[in-house]
């Protein structure tokens, strides 16, 4: 197995524990990981400004993967360095579509969340994310630019059983999959976790076999695929584990410190 040089780790249900903190032993291995020269990455599918204070937490100076991999963004300087919004008659057309439906939507304009109305869904999600979201009123008469991406929100049995017909409605012209598993996501397809962090590898000089990626969602499949060493928390569901070189501890028992100190660190727990 080749060294390790870049970790990428997706925030919620991974580094952020059931509290949505970070652990002092988390905290420890990613300052540790970062001495010893190796890059530390968060890959969320959280808002740039959701995703900040995590990274100043912990004292990151690399870039970004945030909105499923739509936007990879330095915070220190605010260099982007990849950018894939969704194309306007694409995301008007899911809008026009879903809407009539009745469930939560919301869009993301320049790091802006927006929604037509404020929901219990959109009440909750803003305040898990931190963030003060933009009520709009109608959303196809305020959408005029390309959003980052489009989120419904739902019970899971209500979006399996939207999903088949919206993966061919909009096969090969959008990215369509559950983050967490009532959370329908819509973005360009080239945005994924997966791209995201091969832009990331490529920006330092780091081949794929070298870096180590570690979720528990859907998803996170795409970057997990494309690392060297794909780590999965103990809390995902079994198909995501399928997707796994290595299953760790859960979110609740530092399971993102356990996998840095093995396979960056050297150290057997």
């Amino acid at each position: 197995m080749a060294e390790v040089r870049l970790v990428a780790v997706d925030l919620d249900d991974t580094l952020l524990d059931p509290a949505l903190k970070i652990s002092p032993r988390v905290k420890e291995a990613v300052r540790n990981a970062s001495e010893k020269g190796v890059r530390v990455v968060l890959a969320t599918g959280r808002m740039f400004c959701s995703t900040v204070p995590f990274a100043r937490e912990l004292g990151l100076t690399t870039p970004l993967i945030t909105y499923q991999g739509a936007l990879v963004k330095e915070h220190l300087t605010g260099r982007e360095i990849f950018y894939r919004p969704v194309a306007l008659d694409l995301a008007r057309d899911v809008i026009g579509h879903l809407s009539p439906i009745g469930f939560h939507l919301q869009v993301y304009v320049d790091d802006t969340l927006c929604m037509p109305r404020l929901t219990p869904e959109g009440e909750r999600y803003a305040r898990i994310s931190r963030v003060t979201p933009r009520v709009v009123g109608d959303l196809l008469g305020f959408l005029r630019v390309p959003p980052t991406k489009i989120v419904m929100v739902a019970p899971e049995e209500e979006i399996d059983r939207l999903l088949p017909e919206l993966l061919t409605r909009y096969a090969g012209v959008l990215h369509v999959s559950k983050s967490k598993p009532y959370f329908l996501e819509f973005s360009d397809p080239g945005a994924t976790k997966g791209e995201a962090l091969r832009r990331v590898a490529e920006e330092f000089g780091i081949s794929r076999g070298e870096v180590m990626a570690i979720g528990d969602s859907y998803n996170d499949i795409p970057m997990l695929e494309f690392a060297g060493t794909a780590v999965v928390m103990a809390n995902a569901r079994p198909e995501i584990k399928a997707c796994a070189t290595h299953v760790t501890a859960a979110n609740d028992a530092d399971g993102v410190a356990l996998a840095i100190e093995r396979f960056v660190l050297g150290r057997r727990s």
